[in-house]
């Protein structure tokens, strides 16, 4: 599905995908460690990096990618994601277990958000 708008909070930590009757908001920290970049998610699940250090990051702009996906640019000039609204949509849907699980390699790896 593809929403209506893509909406940066005013603080550009947060983003805001307007579906109409429904919306998904999400951080900029939790959207730069799960960016779908090979620089993050590798060619293959070993490969996945493990990403510290973002808690402070936000969205410098948005670029619309085709009809089909938006490329984040974040404060922290990594800008080589493309997130298709089926990656973002899925991301949303688990959020909670996605989060927790990245909280969990964290503290297991000695290392901050």
């Amino acid at each position: 599905m593809i929403p209506e708008n893509v909406i940066l909070s005013e603080n550009k930590k947060e983003i805001t995908l307007d579906y109409g009757a429904s919306s998904s908001i999400m951080s900029a920290e939790f959207l730069r460690v799960n960016s779908p970049s090979a620089e993050v998610k590798g060619h293959s699940p070993e490969q996945k990096k493990l990403v510290s250090g973002k808690k402070d990051v936000t969205v410098k702009s948005i670029e619309l990618v085709g009809n089909y996906a938006i490329r984040l640019i974040f404060s922290d000039d990594h800008s080589t994601g493309i997130y298709t609204w089926r990656y973002l949509q899925d991301l949303f849907r688990g959020k909670d277990k996605v989060w927790k699980e990245y909280l969990s390699e964290l503290e297991k790896k000695g290392l901050s958000r």
